[in-house]
């Protein structure tokens, strides 16, 4: 008996462990328009490791992280990373638009103007807060304020192997 239920023990130990490591949250399945007034699903996306990055022009962090967003976009873009920079709803379209023009921002550039994206991410209120998100349309890990680029970088090169 006692054999009987160490075993048993042991299977929910290991169902546990298993489905933490395999449970992760799914992004949410929301459609985005970009500035050009394309129509994307994040759903589309699947395959590629993304990171969503909720940003407005009057975040003085917004604005010192996106020079680094730029490289870390264009150094993964070819390996099947992409980059979808999400304006709040607040932020002046006018305002974006001059911003990506600008900056030459290379990744798109969505503007959340009922506030849905953010929502439908968690309620997103605090700027920048950026979510990677891997092959499978797992969230990986959530990012409020700059990230560590050096640890971002090496979290998407890891992403990008698997």
């Amino acid at each position: 008996m006692k054999k009987a239920l160490l075993a048993l023990a042991l299977l929910v130990v290991v169902a546990v462990v298993g489905l933490a490591l395999t449970d992760k949250e799914m992004a949410p399945q929301a459609n985005f328009t970009t500035l050009e007034g394309e129509n994307h699903q994040f759903a589309a996306l699947r395959g590629k490791v993304v990171l969503v990055n909720f940003w407005a022009t009057s975040c003085p962090g917004c604005i010192q992280e996106m020079p680094d967003l730029v490289k870390t976009h264009q150094a993964y873009e070819a390996k099947g990373y992409t980059t979808v920079a999400v304006a709040m709803s607040y932020d002046p379209p006018n305002f974006v638009r001059e911003y990506v023009k600008t900056n030459r921002l290379p990744f798109m550039v969505a503007l959340d103007s009922d506030g849905g994206l953010a929502r439908a991410f968690g309620d997103i209120q605090l700027t920048p807060t950026s979510i990677l998100i891997d092959k499978e349309g797992r969230i990986v890990k959530r990012y409020l304020g700059v990230p560590n680029f050096t640890e971002l970088n090496q979290l998407i090169e890891e992403k990008l192997k698997a």
